[in-house]
């Protein structure tokens, strides 16, 4: 067998002493398929057992290791045939304790000899004096000598088949086999520069740290290390995309003036710092690449029309400009309010998606493709293969964490190449824009238009529930319209959950009989929505009985209450999202969050939605308990989930960002010799993926 084949990181992790071919299955549910994976398998907490605490010094609810003298052991048998209660008492020079087991066999006395010494780790709890439960403990040996006491132990995330034991054993084993073949990626002056420890003694460090710094300090240095090869790569992506040679639009006072008067408003200050920021990227002759961000409401379509007139303004260059939507619903309504924005502007529009007609649909790519057209709004049916346009000089992206990486660069690969603007809703919180929106330029909108009125957000425990209704029935009694939606479309037999169909049923014949009532949810045929949303814009329907198909771009001026059945079940950005449906027009919005919550933390998490409307405030919290992963939907979108770095430092992922693009800067190609296999690396990283996929 090839030795390397056995030790190397890129080597199956079945050849790891102590794993074979049933352990590896196991361990591959956990993602853990190479030597390397097991390294960069990382403990996610630690039990520091270096230590044994006096008896009399222990606090209840504590985790703490324990050394005494075994006084008495006494076994009491249950009803169950063959097993019972094991209780051995301990003490100290300063006091005793038990150590309890249930469902202990018999047998068990043996192991605690009256006299011997016993070291046990547990949780502290009281029941007629102090004891633990269950303790993990071992019986004679010296902490020195023993492979659970006197160190400072790492728990793993485990799967069925792996305890924590057996994850221990086989991560000592990887270490002694593989970790001195992990090289560094930074050359040997910069770690030294920096003070960080090499990748091999870090990695050591992070599974078996000596102290809590030296595990503070590994950990750090595998999280700069992980964040600094993404940055590498986000740099060399801008870099690339800078490097293009892209439109310069001529975006000066006369075209600024003619745009302006097709608005029947002003902008606010925030629209205009913002647009001018996004004319001064068209004036360049680079390819902009700018995300546009802000809360529910503050008006971001009004930039992404100003952008796209601009765009368009020089009739003689026949450039063409692309909007995509996530959804036909919102693509609809795009299209609709630019119909009506640009009415004096004499613009050749069209709507792209799947709902065409395929003969509607040949038209359409027939006067794309000959240039005839000058603004496209359309879903992902933009980015299909026979989708070509004649010039397409800008392309903007609405709702951009519903897209994947390769989507917008499908779109992005449509010209030559366009000028990029990217708008999402949902504010992104200022780690995750550091970590992963690098390669962009990024524009905050932070002030909401006059007369905007925050929604006032009531959180409704069972018992209060009714009492949204009936203030749904007063707004109703005023000519108003309202949303009331739910987690699932149909009934579940796992969940104890009213779904759509239910509560369509539940409103139109019992709570709001005199109403007309609809349904709307994402299984229905694209056509069949288009009439309910046309029908409810238009007050011939008052109620409407949904899911989160609303949550994104619904517009409906005259909708004043939003009420959320099971509100627990949805993230905080979802509900944020949903609530801003409301109150768009000149009445004030009432949001209610029926809910029951059976933690004190999932109420607090409610609790924030009615303390604030501030969607980046929101978006922090929802970070905090949710996680990187299911806030920016990495799975769908391409981009990576770390697996060292938490999203709590914000300075190392800073420090991260500043080195890689000055790296990047000094050497655009990573082609001096020490940055070889940083080059490598990245490319096998982050290449194939997307990084590179448009600037090859």
């Amino acid at each position: 067998m090839d030795k390397k084949r056995e030790t190397g990181l890129d080597s199956e992790v079945r050849y790891v002493k102590g794993v074979g071919p049933k352990r590896a299955e196991a361990l591959a549910r956990l993602g853990i398929r190479t030597v390397g994976d097991l390294l960069m398998h990382l403990p996610r907490d630690y039990e520091d057992r270096r230590r044994h605490r006096p008896i009399a010094g222990l606090r209840i609810g504590e985790s703490a290791v324990v050394r005494g003298t075994i006084e008495v052991v006494e076994f009491r048998p249950t009803r169950r045939r063959g097993v019972g209660m094991l209780a051995v008492g301990i003490s100290d020079e300063t006091g005793s304790l038990s150590l309890v087991w249930f469902n202990a066999q018999p047998a068990w006395q043996r192991s605690f000899p009256v006299g011997g010494t016993v070291t046990a780790y547990g949780t502290v709890n009281f029941y007629g004096g102090l004891q633990i439960v269950a303790p993990d403990y071992e019986v004679g040996a010296e902490p020195s000598e023993s492979d659970k006491f006197g160190r400072i132990l790492p728990l793993y995330p485990l799967t069925e088949g792996v305890t924590q034991a057996v994850m221990r054993s086989v991560a000592l084993a990887a270490l002694s086999q593989a970790a001195g073949k992990a090289e560094d990626v930074f050359p040997r002056a910069f770690l030294s520069e920096r003070n960080l420890p090499d990748v091999g003694h870090a990695l050591w460090n992070v599974h078996f740290p000596k102290s809590i710094e030296e595990k503070d300090a590994a950990r750090r240095r595998l999280s700069y290390e992980e964040l600094f090869v993404f940055q590498t790569a986000l740099a060399l992506r801008r870099a690339a995309i800078k490097a293009n040679e892209g439109v310069s639009f001529r975006v000066g006072p006369n075209v600024d003036r003619r745009i302006r008067r097709l608005f029947p408003f002003p902008f606010t200050a925030a629209q205009d710092r913002v647009i001018a920021e996004v004319a001064a990227d068209m004036r360049s002759a680079r390819p902009m690449n700018r995300l546009l961000q802000g809360d529910v409401g503050c008006g971001k379509t009004v930039v992404a029309v100003y952008a796209m007139l601009a765009a368009l303004a020089e009739s003689s260059k026949r450039r063409q400009v692309a909007l995509m939507a996530p959804t036909e619903i919102l693509a609809e309504q795009h299209y609709l309010t630019l119909e009506s924005l640009l009415d004096r502007a004499r613009l050749r529009t069209a709507l792209l998606t799947g709902a065409l007609t395929p003969g509607g649909r040949k038209k359409v790519l027939r006067q794309l493709a000959r240039g005839e057209l000058d603004l496209v709004v359309g879903t992902h049916a933009l980015i299909q293969p026979d989708v070509r346009f004649g010039n397409l000089a800008l392309a903007v992206v609405d709702e951009q964490h519903r897209f994947g990486v390769r989507q917008r660069l499908a779109l992005r690969r449509k010209g030559p190449p366009p000028d990029v603007l990217i708008m999402t809703a949902t504010p992104i919180p200022r780690t995750l824009a550091l970590a992963y929106l690098a390669d962009m330029d990024v524009s905050v909108i932070d002030e909401m238009p006059p007369g905007r009125r925050p929604v006032t957000t009531e959180l409704r425990l069972p018992g209060a529930w009714d009492g949204a209704f009936e203030a749904a029935r007063e707004e109703l009694a005023c000519g108003r319209t309202v949303f009331v939606v739910y987690p699932l479309v149909e009934e579940s037999k796992d969940l104890d959950l009213t779904s759509a169909k239910e509560g369509y049923r539940e409103l139109s014949e019992r709570v709001f009989p005199e109403y007309e009532c609809c349904l709307l949810h994402g299984q229905m045929l694209p056509a069949a929505k288009r009439r309910v949303m046309e029908a409810f814009r238009a007050k011939e329907y008052r109620v409407m009985a949904a899911t989160t198909v609303v949550e994104v771009g619904i517009d409906v001026p005259h909708a004043t209450v939003m009420i959320v059945q099971h509100a627990e079940r949805l993230g905080l950005a979802q509900l944020h999202q949903l609530r801003g449906r409301i109150g768009r027009g000149e009445h004030p919005g009432r949001c209610f969050l029926l809910a029951d919550p059976t933690t004190d933390e999932a109420r607090a998490r409610l609790e924030v939605l009615t303390g604030t409307s501030d969607g980046f405030r929101i978006a922090e919290e929802d970070l905090r308990i949710r996680g990187p992963g299911e806030l920016l939907g990495t799975q769908q979108s391409g981009l990576p989930e770390f697996r060292c770095y938490d999203f709590q430092d914000v300075s190392i992922l800073q420090e991260a960002r500043d080195d890689a693009f000055k790296l990047v800067s000094g050497d655009p190609a990573l082609a001096e010799p020490q940055h070889a296999l940083l080059r490598k690396t990245v490319v096998d990283k982050y290449g194939k993926r997307f990084i590179f996929a448009d600037v090859a």
